[in-house]
């Protein structure tokens, strides 16, 4: 993609669902992770713009935001609480931006605004992880100051587990 291809940034919208999940998709896939996918327009619908939303997303856009471009990337991110700040945090889900159309800012726009919100809902902080194999990743997330932290695991409970784990409450 030329550098220089203008892009917007903006709150998703309803319209937006099936792009998001086209790109969700395509996420999976690069990340070696389609056994795993369940989405779909109709199961996203609700957590995004339902009665009460599990999450927020923003998409980039190709254009100037008054054309409806075509969506080349997505941020997808919910509040979480840290008890040790007492505080609010973002926690970025997933980040992704079509292959076609990366080096030209569009990842770092979407962290960086991602950044901008943080601050004004008075987060004391903004996480995301990503997979140990993703180089590249990790570079331009360090990049732009974050800080692997390789002393955490992530822990997660799903399916059969999960209903187990619930069932004994």
């Amino acid at each position: 993609m030329n550098p220089a291809t203008p892009f917007t940034l903006r709150a998703a919208e309803l319209r937006d669902v099936g792009a998001i999940v086209q790109l969700i998709r395509d996420l999976a896939e690069f990340e070696q992770l389609t056994h795993l996918l369940q989405v779909t327009p109709e199961k996203l619908r609700p957590q995004l713009f339902g009665e009460r939303p599990a999450a927020e997303a923003m998409v980039a856009e190709l254009g100037d935001g008054k054309s409806g471009g075509e969506v080349v990337g997505f941020a997808l991110f919910f509040t979480n609480f840290s008890t040790f700040l007492a505080q609010p945090g973002l926690y970025l889900e997933d980040l992704y931006v079509k292959p076609a159309h990366r080096g030209a800012g569009i990842g770092k726009a979407l962290l960086t605004k991602l950044g901008a919100l943080a601050l004004e809902r008075n987060c004391g902080r903004f996480e995301w992880s990503v997979l140990d194999w993703n180089e590249h990743a990790i570079r331009f997330y360090k990049g732009m100051g974050a800080i692997v932290m390789p002393e955490w695991r992530i822990c997660r409970v799903t399916g059969d587990a999960l209903q187990a784990m619930g069932g004994a409450a």
